[in-house]
């Protein structure tokens, strides 16, 4: 019972203004029903309700804004403008006033909520103590104590605590959280290692070469939150438009109650009128409702598409992208690796020599172990042969006894230079350039075959990019992989260029150079090291495969992982655009001509309330066709 009402309170503190925004509207429903059955005074305590409920929060933020940032805005001017309404009679279109732009408000921090969660998974990616060595002994100690120049052990298994050079031992990395790559890497002495990598054999003594708070993945921690607390353009322009709007409008309705009666003749009771009417006629209702309703109905849009959009900003911007990045494992490709040769001496049994490699590699957790072994099973091959004296060279391969043989699975380096070996070697090098991995076969150190593995071309990719390259948009792939296999990908997928041995820094480096020779730059990723590079593009787009920090770092998400759904997000966008243009000048019409007409005394207040109403209306349905 404690837990469902503390879960209850939190669900209430996160989401008031969306609960009073509706609660709000819901008085304003019922007050509408039973107005002709029950008294005025009774009715007008609805409505005071309604403006009490829905217009608290933004007149809260709207105060405290002003007195933060000594500038009035939008806020206040609904609130004044609602004010306004109700005092001279007009309770109901004020309190509809205050529903209106209390729910886009509510809307708008909900979103904002859900695009700026903690990097919870990235932090988890340090362990929270280490193996420390002093002086011959071991001792597990809390990771915030090691410090530069300690010694410590990494067993089989655990994750690397910091960052740090390899002093002893060799070993196989899984370094896929950080640098996107699907194969695992083999490293020895003074070598490197990073925190949050997985030491998959060997045991490793590392000597740290950083601090823990200058760490690896603490650098991306920073490299995201840096890059998303930077403000749009495009935001900026709003808030400086606020700002003036807001003070136009003020100035205006100041001027409108003295001026008319000294320079027209007109009454004092006309004069407050008209300026009332100003204030209600000249709020920026409708300008709000340009933006927000067409924006929720094409995210509406995308959702029902696979696609997430964090906000409606972000689908403003795609249209004007010009240049788009890929990571190239899991985004470009499937993120995982597949058999795609076997080769093998004509002279041996094909089915049992694969039988033995299966059951070889199914007692490792090698990603290309276990893609063979996948491959073998596909094939019905047999993988519980009767095998002797199985063991693992770090950093060259396995080998077992069967049968007095001895079969050996690695690279090259297991293997002798005889005129076989060197044949498989050099066929070996030929698929290489190809993208692929290659590992040899061997019988008695003699190489009788290899199988060739590759991470595949998504299925869409080619098309998405031949789409993008039509509508002019420049392709450029970043990649932590090597420079020949970058290579066979980007010709595979006949993207523009690519850059090979990106680190996260250097994705996020490429980006901001990117902007400088492009308008409007997207990155689409989907690992952690891609995390600082989404968060620096003007649109971030992940995979939904991807991890939970690239996810958080992006503003878009594909949740089918296809990158074609990249190619509608981009044409929604513009027919997103092209509404709100036609609704920012429909509402900026109607409201100089409502104000013009206040001005000449053509229209009252029930006139320019109708049309106020009314074009906020139009430009809400108007944005609903998005909706299709």
């Amino acid at each position: 019972m404690i837990i469902t009402n503390i879960t209850s309170l939190s669900f209430l503190k996160k989401h008031h203004e969306l609960i009073a925004a509706i609660g709000s509207g819901l008085i304003i429903l019922v007050a509408w029903l039973i107005k002709d059955i029950i008294p005025y005074q009774l009715w007008v305590s609805f409505m005071l309700a309604a403006f009490i409920i829905g217009g608290y929060a933004k007149a809260k933020e709207g105060i405290e804004d002003t007195m933060e940032n000594r500038t009035l805005n939008v806020e206040l001017l609904m609130i004044l403008a609602a004010i306004g309404s109700a005092s001279i009679g007009y309770w109901e279109e004020g309190a509809i006033l205050i529903f209106i732009f209390s729910l886009s408000g509510a809307l708008e921090t909900y979103t904002m909520q859900k695009s700026e969660k903690e990097l919870s998974s990235l932090i988890n990616l340090q362990p929270k103590q280490a193996m420390m060595i002093t002086n011959d002994t071991e001792k597990l100690v809390p990771v915030d104590a090691l410090r530069k120049h300690d010694m410590i052990l990494i067993k089989p298994g655990e994750r690397v605590p910091a960052d740090g050079k390899i002093e002893k031992g060799t070993s196989t990395l899984d370094e896929s959280a950080l640098t996107g790559e699907a194969f695992p890497v083999t490293k020895s002495k003074n070598d490197e290692v990073y925190a949050g990598t997985v030491n998959l054999s060997g045991s490793l003594y590392i000597t740290i070469t950083k601090q823990v708070k200058d760490s690896f993945v603490q650098q991306i921690i920073k490299l995201v939150q840096t890059a998303q607390q930077q403000k749009s353009p495009s935001q900026l322009f709003i808030e400086r438009f606020e700002g003036t709007y807001v003070k136009v409008v003020l100035i205006s309705v100041g001027i409108m109650l003295f001026l008319p009666h000294y320079l027209l003749g007109w009454s004092w009771i006309d004069t407050f009128y008209r300026a009332m009417v100003l204030l209600v006629v000249a709020s920026p209702c409708a300008l709000v409702a340009s933006i927000m309703p067409a924006s929720l109905s094409a995210i509406s849009n995308g959702a029902r598409n696979g696609i997430l959009f964090k906000g409606g900003v972000h689908i403003e911007q795609l249209s004007s992208v010009n240049a788009i990045a890929f990571d190239k494992t899991g985004t470009l490709t499937n993120g995982k690796p597949t058999v795609t040769d076997t080769l093998f001496d004509p002279s041996i049994n094909t089915e049992e020599v694969l039988s033995i490699i299966a059951t070889i590699e199914k007692e490792s957790n090698h990603p290309l172990a276990q893609a063979i072994v996948t491959y073998c099973n596909e094939n019905k091959i047999k993988t519980d042969l009767p095998l002797d004296h199985m063991q693992e060279e770090s950093g060259k391969g396995v080998y077992a006894r069967y049968q007095e043989d001895t079969w050996l699975i690695g690279n090259e380096k297991l293997f002798t230079r005889d005129d076989q070996s060197l044949s498989f070697i050099q066929q070996g090098e030929v698929l290489a350039k190809q993208a692929k991995s290659i590992v040899y076969i061997g019988k008695n150190k003699t190489i009788i075959g290899l199988i060739a593995l590759k991470d595949e071309v998504r299925q869409d990719t080619k098309q998405a990019i031949q789409a993008f390259k039509e509508a002019g948009i420049y392709t450029v792939m970043l990649t932590g992989d090597n420079n020949s296999t970058a290579q066979a990908i980007a010709k595979e997928t006949n993207i523009d260029s690519f850059i090979a041995l990106c680190m996260p820094q250097d994705k996020q480096e490429h980006i901001n150079k990117l902007k400088k020779s492009h308008q409007s730059i997207a990155m689409i990723g989907d690992g952690i090291n891609d995390a600082p590079a989404l968060a620096t593009a003007d649109v971030g787009i992940a995979m939904g495969a991807g991890t939970d920090v690239s996810i958080e770092a992006a503003d878009i998400i594909l949740m089918q992982n296809q990158l074609s759904k990249i190619v509608h997000a981009r044409n929604l966008s513009k027919r997103m655009n092209r509404i709100v243009k036609q609704n920012i000048y429909f509402s900026i019409s109607v409201i100089l001509v409502l104000i013009f007409a206040n001005f000449t005394q053509a229209i009252d207040l029930p006139l320019g309330v109708i049309g106020h109403e009314g074009s906020t209306i139009l430009v809400i349905l108007n944005g609903l066709r998005l909706l299709k």
